[in-house]
């Protein structure tokens, strides 16, 4: 296949997910909740924290490069959902309302911005979907609407179980250093995803 005709196939493929019925993308929305639910189950525990790291997130970026800011971030609201519901997707193969209301409740609710944001801005600027642009917009959605949400539920988490505030050094140190460096390597492959998958015009 020549680079011509990758890009129209490329081009033709995205727009059909765009302009797919709307159970097609509800189906699609439900998949990319079970690969999440799947990713989750690539779990590193830490002794320090009881936050794990895990490679959802990867998915939740793709979620909205794929699905766009409705589907995407429908697909980590059904993600979020249906493990609170009855289906143990979470990491450590965890499930119920009790992981939602745990050290790692933030995250979740910022998967669901993520998605929706990353969607926001694929579908608008389609020239932000180069490699370098779609690496800063995924950045800042992974370090700002992922962590700023997630940081806040760890730390009432801690102040509600252990009866005292988390200082903000232990707090960054139990929710955000040790996965600076997994969260990077994930950004660049959600944009290399962009740079390859998606069209540009």
């Amino acid at each position: 296949m020549n680079m011509d005709n990758f890009y129209s196939t490329r081009k033709n493929v995205f727009e059909r997910i765009q302009d797919a019925s709307t159970a097609t993308k509800l189906l699609m929305s439900l998949m990319m909740a079970c690969l999440t639910g799947i990713m989750a189950q690539i779990i590193i525990p830490l002794p320090w924290t009881p936050v794990p790291i895990t490679a959802q997130t990867f998915a939740v970026l793709c979620s909205g490069l794929f699905l766009g800011k409705r589907y995407g971030c429908l697909s980590q609201v059904l993600y979020v959902v249906l493990g609170v519901a009855f289906i143990p997707w979470f990491g450590g193969m965890t499930g119920g309302l009790e992981a939602l209301l745990g050290s790692t409740g933030g995250y979740f609710i910022g998967f669901i911005i993520t998605a929706y944001f990353i969607g926001l801005i694929t579908e608008k600027y389609a020239e932000s979907r180069s490699f370098r642009k779609m690496a800063v917009v995924i950045g800042i959605a992974n370090f700002a609407l992922i962590y700023i949400p997630g940081l806040a539920g760890l730390a009432l988490w801690f102040n509600l179980t252990q009866g005292t505030a988390i200082g903000i050094v232990d707090l960054l140190m139990m929710g955000l250093v040790p996965f600076i460096v997994g969260d990077i390597v994930k950004i660049l492959g959600a944009a290399s995803v962009s740079k390859v998958f998606l069209p540009k015009d």
